[in-house]
C-alpha cells in the first residue's frame, strides 16, 4: 500500500529547510540542488510545490512572518503580559532576540532586498504586506492603552509607525551591524515606549 503524503506538512519541510540552507550558503549560492539534498526530497519533487528559487523565498519569509505574528498577537491579548506598554516592549524584545538568532537569515534577506532592487524589483511592497499586520496590532495596543488610560492621548497611526520603523531599524542594525549593542537597544526600547505613557 503507497505511503499517503501529507502534502502541506512536506511543502513546510521544504520552506523551512530552504530559510536554513540560505542562512548558510547565502540566497545566491542556494539552489534547487542545495535545497532538495538537504530537505531528502527529489528536486522534480520540489517542482511539484515551487516552480523556482525566488518562489521558495517568498513562501518561506511569508511562513515565518506568519508565524511571529501568530506569537505576538498571543503577546500581545495575554493577561499576564502588563499593560499596553509593557506588552509591546515584550514584542519589541522578542523581536530584537529573533533578530540576533536569526542573524545569517536576516543578512540574506536584506541581501536579496537589495539584488532585487538592482535588477528593478523592489521587495519593499512584499515586506509591507508580510509586515501590516504587526503595525496594526501595535496600533490597536497604543488605541487600548489609550481607553484604559495607560497611554497619554497620541497620534496612533504616527505613534504605532514610529514603534515599527524603529522594529525595522533594529532588524537592519542586527543585520549589517557587528557591534549591535542589544542591551543598550533594549533601554533605547524601553525608554521610547514609557515616553508614550499617561
Amino acid at each position: 500500500m503507497p505511503k499517503k503524503i501529507d502534502h502541506q506538512e512536506r511543502k513546510e519541510k521544504i520552506l523551512r529547510t530552504a530559510l536554513d540552507v540560505f542562512a548558510k550558503e547565502g540566497y545566491h549560492n542556494s539552489n534547487l540542488s542545495l535545497i532538495a539534498e538537504e530537505t531528502g526530497i527529489s528536486r522534480p519533487t520540489i517542482y511539484q510545490y515551487f516552480k523556482d528559487k525566488d518562489e521558495i523565498y517568498y513562501y518561506a519569509v511569508k511562513l515565518e512572518t506568519g508565524r511571529l505574528f501568530m506569537k505576538y498577537s498571543a503577546m500581545a491579548w495575554s493577561e499576564e503580559g502588563g499593560d499596553e506598554i509593557d506588552r509591546m516592549r515584550s514584542i519589541l524584545f522578542d523581536i530584537i532576540d529573533e533578530a540576533v538568532k536569526n542573524e545569517d537569515a536576516l543578512m540574506n534577506l536584506m541581501n536579496v532586498m537589495l539584488d532585487a532592487k538592482k535588477d528593478g524589483v523592489d521587495f519593499a511592497e512584499v515586506i509591507y504586506h508580510r509586515t501590516a499586520k504587526l503595525s496594526i496590532l501595535f496600533k490597536r495596543l497604543i488605541r487600548q492603552g489609550m481607553t484604559n488610560g495607560t497611554i497619554a492621548a497620541v497620534d496612533i497611526s504616527e505613534a504605532a509607525d514610529s514603534i515599527f520603523d524603529l522594529a525595522e531599524s533594529i532588524c537592519f542594525k542586527v543585520a549589517f551591524f557587528r557591534s549591535f549593542d542589544k542591551a543598550g537597544t533594549e533601554a533605547m526600547v524601553s525608554r521610547f515606549l514609557e515616553s508614550l505613557r499617561a
